[in-house]
């Protein structure tokens, strides 16, 4: 019988060799629709979690919190993760996983509905400003009412902002926020499944040779999903808060103004739409594929295997459905556990990706924010240029990673050393931006002097001088304007301004006292509304900064898909799920909830100025020493990713220890193998010369 079998079987493998070749490479359409499922769930969700981070400006501004607190409110995502992760990636895997990804799609478009709900609960956002105008009249009131020097100099002037002494806790934008950390924390729990769950079906059903091209291409669409996040940013940030509400043009600032506030709940309810869109396919996909022919189970025998593999009807063998016993698997988590982190290659990448994922998140979390701040660009324009310009490069790049480590087939150390040395170039790309700086803008009483002297002299009292001594200014405003003389004052009053003519945003402020202070020449002592726009050696030096960042920001992610294969081929099969599900609670545990914090608590102590809220206590920054924000921000990234270059020395000489390992278990077990592997090979050459004799009739082979 085994010798009529080894017949059929050589064969069919004669006449059937090209067939056979081709479908090596095949798909299986549910394999392909599932690649298209997940691949638009991660657009989705990185839709959405880049549109979470090109908002942090709105967010701040509107409810008034500092840097620290919107980086409790992004952590908050990871937060969710933390919750559910092990338990979705252990017990996921063994029941269906297509419908487990569809329910975390429907609580993850849940989430960002939640997200934008403040903004239909909250008030009208009330601007920060001195000016009223008068409807019948092009004259507005006075910024400068008369009073005594001692008086100003209290800075006990009542504020301008309209009383809201009634109810104003209740209306206070303080509580509205938790409606943003609550969505977000959803927005986690239900993104949970899609990597572990998505990843590990990839690999299961999908060609050796193919996993990684296909992986690549999930993560570089993934990567395209915040181009459109930061695109739909940039949209909604042109477009004012309460748009639809309001008469623009009493609206008298723009969206280069550190009060302006866009329509920032809009992109939201685009991407829970998505979102929720997303979940869909995964309904209608089954539990399970056929398995790829080099991943049949251990246990065949060595003449069930070549049946199978070559078989003319059946390029895949189907797992054998089992229903899944809950108790069973609770006892095994444990151990399981245990086998994994008993790996010590799986350990120290750990520690590696944590610490170079806390550089990542806290980098690309403020970039934006860093962008506007130091080189003096709006809002809408920061989140443009990294959504056009930024974020392709870091797709362009992932997607070559992937293309090069299937050209090449890069094994386990040929990926670690690609993914290390993209990794150190694109570091010593990094320490040029320290470079690239600017100066502080030149605002009276902050960071220059009344007279035009530079330097950083701000206390309470430097905001007043002999030229807004006859007013009675406070000191908390901030509502700038820019005098003729190129210098910021903090407000209209601080200006020395007497009147003012005009509406609106044409609103144009005259007799500036304190303008004459440092322009000394006759002219019309004149302001407008708004800070003055950077000097012209900053608008050279920006466009140096962004190519630099596309190059570097490609570099590193070359890098992505190899370093991330590794993480899938150092473990055994079996803690395929767990081990992705652990390395994703870990990174967002240890980076993606604390990056935004300590990196936004660094940031706010190089804040010059503060807002104040309506109903008191401090309220969001409204400019920034721009040179210790440079130097804590550039150098709080680059010093994380220094301390890793220093673990990934002990990674490559742990990884060289197990690849030797796995070796010297492989040549133990070929020994076992190799004399039934001769005679194995005895008994084809035989068959082939039996079949090819010239009584060989077709009709007479076994047909499978």
């Amino acid at each position: 019988m085994n010798k009529m079998d080894t017949t059929a079987t050589s064969s069919w493998t004669l006449e059937n060799n090209a067939v056979s070749s081709a479908a090596k490479n095949s798909c299986h359409p549910n394999l392909k629709m599932f690649l298209a499922a997940l691949s638009f769930a991660y657009f989705a969700k990185a839709l959405s979690g880049s549109y979470m981070k090109s908002t942090i400006t709105q967010l701040e501004r509107r409810f008034d919190i500092p840097s620290y607190l919107i980086g409790i409110i992004d952590g908050s995502f990871e937060i969710g993760n933390l919750l559910v992760i092990a338990f979705v990636s252990y017990f996921g895997a063994k029941l269906h996983r297509p419908k487990i990804i569809a329910i975390g799609c429907i609580l993850m478009s849940f989430g960002t509905f939640l997200i934008a709900m403040p903004h239909f609960i909250i008030g009208r956002y009330k601007i920060e400003t001195s000016i009223r105008s008068s409807v019948n009249s092009t004259n507005n009131l006075s910024p400068c009412p008369a009073s005594s020097p001692e008086s100003s100099r209290a800075g006990d002037r009542p504020s301008i902002l309209p009383s809201r002494a009634v109810g104003c806790e209740r209306e206070s934008s303080v509580s509205m926020w938790i409606y943003v950390l609550l969505g977000n924390i959803l927005r986690g729990i239900g993104e949970t499944p899609v990597q572990p769950l998505g990843i590990s079906y990839i690999d299961d059903y999908a060609q050796t040779e193919n996993a990684a091209l296909y992986i690549g291409c999930v993560q570089t669409i993934s990567v395209i999903g915040p181009v459109f996040g930061y695109l739909l940013g940039s949209l909604c940030a042109k477009i004012y808060v309460d748009v639809g509400y309001v008469d623009m043009e009493t609206i008298t600032i723009t969206p280069g103004d550190a009060r302006w506030v866009g329509a920032w709940w809009l992109g939201y309810l685009i991407a829970g739409a998505i979102t929720l869109m997303s979940a869909v396919p995964f309904w209608f996909l089954p539990k399970s594929l056929p398995m790829p022919v080099e991943k049949h189970d251990g246990n065949c025998t060595p003449e069930q295997t070549r049946f199978i593999k070559d078989s003319p009807t059946m390029e895949h063998k189907f797992r054998p459905e089992e229903p899944p016993n809950l108790h069973l698997m609770a006892n095994e988590f444990v151990p399981t556990l245990k086998s994994l982190l008993g790996n010590p290659v799986y350990i120290v990448y750990l520690c590696v990706t944590i610490i170079q994922f806390n550089s990542l998140i806290g980098m690309v979390t403020y970039k934006p924010k860093y962008i506007e701040q130091h080189y003096g660009q709006s809002v809408s324009k920061a989140n443009f240029l990294m959504g056009m310009i930024n974020i392709p490069a870091v797709a362009v790049g992932m997607f070559s990673g992937g293309v090069v480590m299937k050209k090449y087939k890069l094994g386990i150390m040929g990926a670690a050393k690609f993914a290390f040395g993209t990794s150190l170039v694109g570091y010593l790309l990094s320490l040029l931006f320290l470079a690239l700086g600017c100066e502080n803008s030149k605002v009276a009483g902050i960071t220059a002097s009344y007279t035009g002297a530079e330097g950083l002299s701000y206390q309470e009292l430097s905001l007043f001088s002999d030229c807004n001594s006859g007013c009675l200014c406070s000191r908390r405003e901030w509502d700038p304007v820019c005098g003729e003389n190129g210098i910021t004052y903090v407000s209209p009053c601080l200006a020395g301004c007497t009147s003012s003519s005009g509406s609106g945003r044409n609103t144009v402020l005259d007799d500036c006292r304190c303008v004459a202070m440092a322009n000394p020449r006759p002219g019309n002592l004149t302001a407008t509304l708004g800070q003055c726009l950077r000097r012209d050696s900053c608008d050279k030096i920006f466009p140096y900064f962004m190519a630099l960042s596309v190059l570097s920001s490609f570099i590193i992610s070359l890098g992505g898909t190899p370093g991330f294969m590794l993480l899938v081929r150092c473990i055994k099969p079996e803690l395929k799920s767990l081990a992705l599900g652990i390395h994703t609670l870990a990174t967002r545990t240890l980076a993606g909830i604390p990056a935004p914090i300590y990196f936004g608590a660094i940031i706010d102590t190089t804040c010059l100025k503060w807002g104040y809220k309506t109903c008191g206590g401090r309220g969001a920054c409204r400019i920034y020493n721009t040179s210790a924000y440079r130097i804590v921000y550039l150098g709080l990234t680059l010093g994380l990713r220094t301390v890793s270059f220093f673990l990934c020395i002990l990674g490559f000489a742990l990884l060289k220890r197990h690849i030797k390992k796995e070796e010297k278990i492989a040549l133990t077990n070929g020994n076992a193998e190799l004399e039934s592997l001769r005679k194995e090979e005895s008994s084809s050459l035989h068959c082939e010369q039996f079949i090819l004799g010239p009584d060989c009739n077709p009709d007479r082979e076994t047909r499978l």
